[in-house]
């Protein structure tokens, strides 16, 4: 029996009263549409993240005969070969110690020390941003904020000139539909051909920095060495591709979905102008209130009970974020939004040895989009009713969030 649907517009509209229910009646169930083990409590996501039984590759740990063809082609899907290679095998979704290995080569760019160096570049975006639109007195958050910020910050890393930067969105919209069981046979023919035409850019790049290095992420990652090991091409092109759609999909719904918080809690939004030192604590708050990447999945790589429940390898769970975000068990009345709650706690940006290597670089973007934003906004709302979120278990945002804004001058 279905615990849920996860394409059913009252979900989509708002999921969280659905994982409150199953909290307390299935906290542990499996989905034969998903063909995956869900988890819901926070215990049992933040546990599974760091436990190195479960992990985001199968091919090393268990043959593929063992594995439900069904649910291997879903995740490798062979019908998309070069997304495959550049997509799902870039070094987030491997195992140590291929995950280790090109880790440490890149890790660097996105340390805390690196993300702080970028906060003058983001806060230059989100200013020319922000006084636009309170020339107009009103923005299209998504469009000409939420996109603007971390699209122009990954572009100016991989030295993309501003004319090709719309391309790049483009791309990376039409790559991340394979993550979703819902994409169709369609949208992953246009996932494969963004894939390619990435590729093919990219590599044109790379091939530039090897003869003229710049000042930009590319020649950075060419130059990369660490104990005389170096980074493949394709290594690097895959960590390009995976810049754009890690660090923009996800910084992108992040921002709409503060925005859009803030505006129905308006006594919160008045706590921020009153408080801005309060903002770095707050996106926490903000990324655990309504959590822009919803679920993340984990191969189990060997047989295992947990807590009664067996698990067999070769299968896969499904860690609930945005449920584990609202677990009461560790947030104080989590329905609520409270920028002043220390949540630290959220898995927004998962744990262990996969922890988001670009979480540094995303909560400099998001405390700059607010800062700026709570700055030079008095006051706000929404001007629709009619806000369409993207019909996503994975992602979670809305197409488009027009508002009304008054500067206070």
């Amino acid at each position: 029996m279905a615990r849920f649907n996860a394409y059913d517009r009252g979900f989509v509209d708002d999921p969280y009263p659905t994982y409150a229910r199953l909290r307390t009646e299935s906290p542990v169930f499996f989905d034969e549409t998903w063909d995956l083990t869900f988890f819901a409590r926070h215990a049992d996501v933040a546990a599974i993240l760091r436990d190195r039984r479960f992990g985001r590759d199968v091919r090393h740990a268990v043959p593929a005969e063992e594995i439900d063809p069904a649910v291997f082609d879903r995740i490798y899907p062979s019908r998309l070969p070069v997304w495959t290679a550049m997509v799902r095998d870039s070094f987030i979704d491997l195992e140590p110690p291929r995950h280790t290995r090109i880790r440490r080569l890149v890790q660097w760019a996105f340390s805390r020390r690196a993300s702080e160096s970028y906060r003058p570049r983001v806060d230059a975006v989100a200013r020319r941003a922000v006084e636009a639109a309170c020339e107009r007195g009103s923005m299209e958050v998504v469009a000409d904020y939420a996109t603007p910020i971390p699209l122009t910050m990954i572009a100016d890393l991989l030295g993309v000139p501003p004319e090709d930067q719309p391309q790049l969105v483009e791309w990376s919209h039409a790559m991340v539909r394979p993550f979703d069981e819902a994409c169709t046979p369609e949208e992953g023919a246009v996932a494969e051909e963004a894939t390619r035409s990435f590729v093919r850019y990219v590599g044109a790049m790379v091939e530039d920095r090897e003869r003229r290095p710049g000042d930009d992420l590319l020649s950075a990652l060419v130059a990369a060495r660490v104990d005389g090991d170096r980074l493949t091409r394709d290594e690097i092109v895959s960590t390009a591709i995976l810049t754009l759609n890690a660090g923009h999909e996800a910084t992108v719904q992040a921002i709409g979905n503060a925005v859009l918080a803030l505006a129905r809690h308006p006594g919160q939004y008045e706590r921020l102008r009153s408080e801005p030192s309060m903002i770095p604590g707050a996106v926490d708050e903000l990324l655990r209130y309504d959590t822009p990447l919803q679920m993340f999945e984990r191969w189990v790589l060997e047989d295992v009970n947990w807590k009664g429940t067996e698990l067999r390898r070769g299968t896969k769970v499904g860690l609930m974020f945005g449920s584990a975000n609202h677990d009461e068990a560790v947030f104080t009345e989590p329905e609520g939004l409270d920028v002043g709650r220390s949540a630290e706690a959220h898995v927004s940006f998962g744990g262990g040895v996969h922890y988001c290597v670009g979480a540094p670089l995303a909560k400099v973007e998001l405390e700059v989009a607010l800062e700026r934003f709570v700055d030079s906004v008095a006051a706000f709302e929404v001007s629709t009713d009619r806000l369409e979120r993207t019909p996503s278990l994975i992602f979670r945002g809305v197409k488009e969030l027009p508002i009304t804004l008054d500067a206070g001058r």
